[in-house]
């Protein structure tokens, strides 16, 4: 949820929504509608998931999704919106992505995921805008070094197959 900045006042969402037409508001509304769209169906796809070879493509699809969070939350903070607290700073994400779940990479990247993810929940508590916008970007920084890390390892174990050789012209 996005509030208003204004001097006098604060806007919801939902109000802004109905009553305001300008380019900038609609193009910031869309834009983090998109974005909180694209992070829910993330989150859900790994919900979802069975532990199978398709783990490093849904964190690399986290990624994607974390960093369209961020640019979606830096668009409306440049329209003038602020966030609106909506986590719990205790929030965990999905069952595979967490800490003894049998998750697969380097016990260092999944070391430093942790504690974006930690960064995110307790930032996102707050009402600065940019400051969620930089934890979504280090959650799509972690989360797609271990996508390619973990993609690396399981075309190495064949657990996905190898990547084929390009051909020069």
């Amino acid at each position: 949820m996005l509030t208003r900045s204004s001097p006098q006042t604060r806007y919801d969402l939902t109000q802004m929504a109905q009553t305001s037409d300008t380019h900038d508001d609609k193009r910031a509304l869309d834009a983090f509608k998109r974005g909180v769209d694209g992070w829910r169906a993330a989150l859900q796809a790994h919900r979802l998931a069975p532990p199978d070879r398709d783990f490093s493509a849904r964190l690399a699809g986290l990624a994607a999704a974390a960093s369209e969070q961020a640019k979606a939350c830096r668009t409306a903070y440049k329209a003038g919106y602020d966030w609106t607290p909506t986590r719990a700073a205790d929030s965990k994400p999905p069952y595979e992505l967490q800490p003894g779940s049998g998750r697969r990479g380097p016990d260092e990247l999944w070391q430093r995921f942790d504690g974006v993810v930690a960064d995110l929940s307790r930032i996102a508590t707050s009402r600065d805008m940019l400051a969620v916008a930089g934890a979504y970007e280090e959650l799509a920084n972690a989360a797609s070094e271990l996508a390619q890390n973990i993609e690396r390892e399981d075309r190495a174990n064949g657990i996905l197959p190898r990547a084929r050789a390009r051909r020069s012209a």
